[in-house]
């Protein structure tokens, strides 16, 4: 059994300022030292009395005005009127203001649930990498587009720009192969590797780009091949045909689409039917691809020693579309006679062998002809060296052929070749960057190779290293072919061969039928990344409306991705024009290698102990390099679609960030955070902010019922109102118990801390504290709350409602105790009384007044805040009113004129108000109130220490460790917690101890007649005439206020007066329906300079 003695105790008596119960703290005001590292702010006079280092104050006038300090009409503030001068005082100085100068586990998981019904992937490196990546890049371009290139830009500047591209492709390939062996890579191939980097919103963003940009290339493709079918395998099969010589082009465009619609039909079967279909079709594409690129090579050849013939007709210097006349001459002999050709009657509409021509470009100029292919031992590489650019609908011109520039007939002009679009080196990168674009071919089908990690570095940079022929291809091109045939896309000049295949041996048809097959399987290859792609996106569950895509087939493939594909490429066959889709593609593969790039660069420059990719070729200057290459590319091949191809990815990135699911997936996006904080924060120490800087960061002191809910969420509404999402909010709460017991409880309280928040709408932080006592747990989050420079300045805490109500002295004893410590810490106080009747972000006050009553000088609070509550739409359309009052020694009109000065320099707008208050006699009810409330407070001293109080008291102890009780901000015991006690406890009492409890029990009736005949201290009354005069003043001039500010006065310095002080702000703040008590926190917090 228990035993334990009570012995008396020596009260020392103190209960001045130091003495505070459970909190550990040191006054530099009382001992005449320096506050540690807020010497900017405050100083001291070596007396004790703090003041702020500011040009408004002078510690020579403090001594000579102290009398003034006690003036009855502010004698709540007169012991705190050192530190917080009175604003006449502070007015009349004016003039000499100055600034302050202040110094993936979600995909495994939906992976393993698949399992059973999925295929296991068994590609290789060949025909799941390399073989892909080849058809890609020996695709459409190479075959359709690369001559007239060479022709267009010249030899030197078409070097340049395959060197560019594949330079690009190649540096992305090398930051893909380190990313793609830095762990496992499922399906998603590009999308996974920057989404598990850069975090799911720009994984999202940038994967949803790729995929609309994979998608758009399978149009692209299909487009080439129905260019193909329909201009050089069979042009008769058109549908549409052109009604004069004008109109081919609308005719062709029709041809185009639906014919590219039957053939994306037709490829996206074979896709759904399965993907190893496509595999085996890949080996005889393939073949196609290695046989043309041979062919072109070996006429490349053969053109040495004898050249193809392929002549081509010139009028003057202007080139002949060949296909329209059989003889390249004006007039052929017949027999021995001789006749106007079939290009005479074209050019002159005769029928009249003697008829006159009208077309005078014709008749003066000469028609030559000269040979299409010259051959590699020709020299013809100096004429087709440099660029030749064209406007829309330019002829083609030979530069050194004589010509007599006469006007010709318009109605001829379909004779000549001509440009069909405006040409410079910008378009020229546009068109051809995506046949460089075929490094992702591979990694888009990631979930289909067995070893990804091997496959896709090996596949895709074997694959560039083959096509970097390109660069050769270029070269040949220029040393083969005569530059006006180079610089006709459509093979017009050579009668509608194709310009490739004119070099090609043994025939033309082999690069027709090879480049036909390439691009119908590099289409092919696009529908199998695409929807797979699509299908790694939607499984991630970060873009909510796209989960149905997520779904498959039970072998694996994901049919409504491929669905949705199919539509979205059906868009870009109906563009119908392989120029116009190709700049679109570039936007969204360079944006995505962009990102591929950025990725490997963070995740190698932040060292993450995750970053141990085997492919050991990288550095992060490589990936820089590529990624700087990537963003010029961008803008040099087209700056609007650049910005509009961003835009899509910002928005999209926007969305999941708001709509999309959480996800941590250690992303490098998240340690650049990290490390960006971290600078941040150290630069944050180097001093405290500028004036200018400083806004209110705030810690908000909610009080938790016992359910863990939030009492008073309105708090939180009022801290959003002030914030509005800037600067820091931490959002703290105590629970009272031991912190072993109490975890769970204090997991569940945080989080519904932060669902309110959320509701609130306050971006911020959450900090709940477990303390033995709920005063000493307000220490530690005012204490400790925050990291370095980034730390509140700004206390939020709710008033003690029922003080007066209840006898327990807790409530309003720890009220005060915060509001001590919140000094003692130099931070601002924020009083929001009546809490519950604040407006709430969905309300809208469409009139009415913020008032605010400038007592003292606080620094400059009382203007700040109505200012930046006004920037919230619930008050944006109040209007603010500051009242300020004057003495009877104060010229109040001049104090009218200085005020609107302030104002006005401060940039604030406001109505300006002087409120006189004369010296008067102390009335009856102020002497009354007063007397009541020193009875009061006598009489709950006396109750608390009688007998029957202290022989309960061991029970109270049992019975409060029964429970299971959560402490509020408000509540705290008194007595230290000690275990619980027996259900019998014996006491052993002292003989001094004895005798005292006697006459306590004899001197019971004398405190009773005390009680009667107590008479009011004077300090008190003069206190109370303060806060019922200014109450009165208030409540009259702003009763119909949507809010008032005030000054909140310091708690008096002896601790005896604490249940008074509460007494005397209850006087001031009665009758008012909503007010902000708010004291500085030492320093000045606005300013008149820019």
């Amino acid at each position: 059994m228990p035993h334990f003695t009570v012995v008396p105790v020596e009260d020392n008596g103190q209960s001045n300022y130091d003495s505070l119960e459970g909190i550990n703290w040191v006054d530099y005001r009382d001992t005449g030292q320096g506050y540690p590292g807020h010497g900017d702010t405050v100083s001291s006079d070596g007396h004790g009395n703090h003041k702020e280092d500011s040009p408004f104050l002078s510690s020579n006038e403090s001594a000579a005005k102290r009398d003034d300090f006690y003036d009855k009409n502010l004698a709540l503030f007169e012991e705190e009127l050192d530190i917080r001068p009175k604003v006449s005082s502070l007015l009349s100085k004016l003039v000499n203001y100055t600034n302050i100068t202040q110094g993936a586990k979600e995909h495994e998981e939906a992976e393993s649930a698949d399992a059973s019904r999925r295929k296991s992937p068994n590609m290789g490196t060949l025909m799941g990498v390399y073989l892909p990546c080849l058809q890609n890049i020996f695709g459409v371009i190479l075959f359709l587009r690369l001559t007239w290139i060479v022709g267009t830009a010249g030899v030197v500047q078409s070097f340049l720009i395959v060197l560019m591209c594949c330079s690009c492709t190649m540096l992305t390939a090398i930051s893909m192969s380190a990313i793609a062996t830095n762990g496992v890579v499922p399906a998603g191939g590009a999308y996974f590797m920057i989404s598990r980097s850069l975090g799911p919103e720009f994984g999202g963003a940038v994967g949803l780009c790729f995929y609309l940009g994979t998608t758009f290339a399978a149009a692209m493709y299909i487009l080439g091949a129905v260019e193909i079918f329909l201009k050089y395998l069979v042009p008769q099969a058109e549908i549409f045909h052109s009604t004069d010589e004008h109109g081919g082009d609308s005719a062709m465009l029709n041809n185009m689409r639906v014919y590219g619609s039957i053939c994306l039909s037709l490829m996206a079967l074979v896709v759904f039917v399965g993907v190893k279909y496509v595999n085996k079709f890949a080996s005889f594409f393939l073949a196609c691809v290695i046989i043309s690129i041979v062919s072109i090579y070996a006429g490349a050849v053969k053109s040495i020693f004898h050249p193809p013939e392929f002549p081509i007709c010139m009028l003057g210097n202007r080139t002949l579309v060949r296909d329209l006349f059989d003889v390249c001459g004006k007039t052929v002999v017949n027999g021995n006679t001789t006749e106007h050709s079939r290009l005479w009657y074209n050019f002159c509409n005769s029928a009249n062998s003697s008829g006159h021509c009208d077309d005078e470009y014709f008749i003066e100029n000469n028609v030559t002809e000269i040979p299409g292919i010259p051959g590699l031992a020709s020299g013809i590489i100096k004429e087709n060296m440099w660029g030749n650019y064209f406007e829309k609908g330019q002829i083609l011109e030979k530069a050194n052929l004589p010509s007599d520039n006469r006007h010709g007939l318009m109605e001829n002009f379909y004779m000549y070749v001509s440009a069909d679009i405006a040409t410079s080196f910008t378009v020229l990168v546009g068109i051809f960057f995506p046949s460089a674009t075929g490094i992702m071919a591979g990694s888009n089908r990631s979930g289909d190779l067995r070893d990804a990690q091997k496959s896709i570095p090996v596949g895709t940079i074997l694959a560039i290293t083959t096509t970097s022929g390109l660069v050769f291809s270029v070269v040949l091109f220029g040393a083969c072919i005569e530059g006006v045939v180079l610089r006709d896309k459509y093979g017009d000049t050579v009668k509608k061969n194709l310009v490739v295949g004119t070099l090609s041996w043994p025939s033309p048809l082999v690069i027709v039928i090879g480049s036909f097959f390439s691009t119908v399987g590099a289409g092919l290859q696009s529908l199998t990344g695409a929807p797979r792609l699509l299908q790694a996106i939607a499984k991630d569950n970060i873009i909510p409306f796209l989960r149905v895509f997520g779904h498959s087939k039970a072998n694996g493939e994901p049919t409504w991705a491929l669905l949705l594909t199919t539509g979205i490429a059906g868009l870009g066959i109906f563009i119908a024009s392989l120029d116009m889709v190709a700049p679109i593609l570039s936007m969204f593969f360079l944006m995505c290698y962009l990102f591929v790039n950025l990725a490997c660069a963070v995740q190698t420059l932040l060292r993450t102990p995750n970053w141990r990719p085997r492919f050991k070729y990288y550095h992060w200057t490589l990936s820089f390099l590529g990624m700087s290459m990537c963003l010029a590319l961008m803008f040099i091949s087209s700056w609007y679609y650049a910005i509009v191809a961003m835009g899509i990815a910002g928005m999209i990135y926007k969305y999941i960030e708001y709509q999309g699911a959480e996800k941590e997936w250690g992303d490098g996006i998240r340690g650049l955070s990290l490390s960006a904080a971290r600078y941040s924060l150290l630069r944050l120490e180097a001093g405290p902010p500028h004036t200018k800087n400083w806004r209110p960061q705030l810690l908000v002191l909610l009080k938790l019922d016992e359910d863990l809910h939030v009492k008073y969420p309105r708090m939180l509404t009022f801290a959003s109102q002030l914030k509005a999402g800037k600067g820091l909010t931490i959002v703290g709460s105590v629970i009272q118990g031991n912190f072993l017991d109490t975890y769970g409880e204090t997991q569940a309280a945080e989080q519904t801390i932060k669902n309110m928040m959320e509701i609130e709408r306050v971006k911020g932080f959450c900090q709940v504290v477990v303390a033995s006592k709920v005063r000493e747990g307000i220490g530690h989050l005012i204490q400790s709350c925050g990291l370095g420079g980034m730390k509140h300045n700004t206390v939020v805490m709710g008033w003690p409602y029922g003080w007066r109500q209840s006898e327990d002295p807790r409530a309003w004893k720890t009220f005060i105790n915060t509001v001590r410590c919140t000094t003692a810490a130099h931070l601002a106080l924020m009083v929001p009384k009546n809490v519950s009747f604040y407006p709430s972000n969905h309300e809208r006050f469409t009139d009415g007044h913020i008032d605010v009553w400038w007592i003292v000088h606080d620094g400059g609070m009382l203007m700040l805040l109505p200012f930046l509550l006004k920037q919230h739409k619930v008050w944006r359309k109040c209007k603010m009113r500051i009242f300020t009052v004057a003495q009877m020694d104060d010229n109040s009109i001049q104090m009218k004129k200085d005020l609107a000065t302030f104002l006005y320099q401060l940039r604030i707008e406001a109505e300006v108000e002087v409120v006189e208050m004369h010296d008067s006699d102390i009335s009856a009810y102020t002497y009354e109130r007063t007397l009541m409330m020193e009875q009061r407070s006598q009489m709950l001293r006396q109750m608390r220490l009688s007998t029957a109080e202290r022989e309960r008291e061991p029970q109270l102890v049992k019975d409060r460790h029964s429970m299971i009780r959560m402490g509020s901000l408000y509540s705290d015991e008194e007595e230290d917690v000690c275990e619980p006690v027996a259900e019998k406890i014996q006491m052993t009492w002292t003989k001094e101890k004895y005798h005292a409890d006697r006459r306590n029990r004899t001197n019971a009736p004398e405190n009773f007649r005390e009680l009667i005949s107590l008479k009011p201290d004077q300090s008190n009354v003069r206190r109370m005439h303060t806060a019922v005069k200014l109450n009165e003043v208030i409540v009259n001039r702003s009763h119909e206020a949507r809010l008032v500010l005030l000054n909140m006065p310091g708690p008096p310095r002896n601790a005896e007066g604490d249940e008074n002080y509460m007494e005397f702000l209850e006087v001031l703040t009665e009758g008012l329906e909503r007010v902000l008590l708010v004291r500085g926190g030492g320093r000045e917090v606005i300013t008149i300079y820019s």
